[in-house]
């Protein structure tokens, strides 16, 4: 079972929190990509602002 994926905050690649580059890392892309996303869902009236935080809250950060 070490080869499961699991959602964590990223410690290496973060700006603020982590969760972009822990989403990035879990779904296999640039966690860039991911912060993009963030920014134009957020822009076009979406609750990324809402899901980041809960995601900062919730999802664990990574051990190490």
């Amino acid at each position: 079972m070490s080869g499961e994926k699991k959602l964590v905050r990223s410690r290496q690649n973060k700006m603020i929190a982590g969760v972009c580059g822990g989403l990035g890392a879990y779904l296999g892309v640039d966690p860039t990509l991911v912060r993009v996303a963030f920014v134009l869902i957020g822009l076009f009236g979406g609750a990324a602002g809402l899901a980041y935080i809960l995601l900062w809250i919730f999802v664990t950060e990574e051990q190490g």
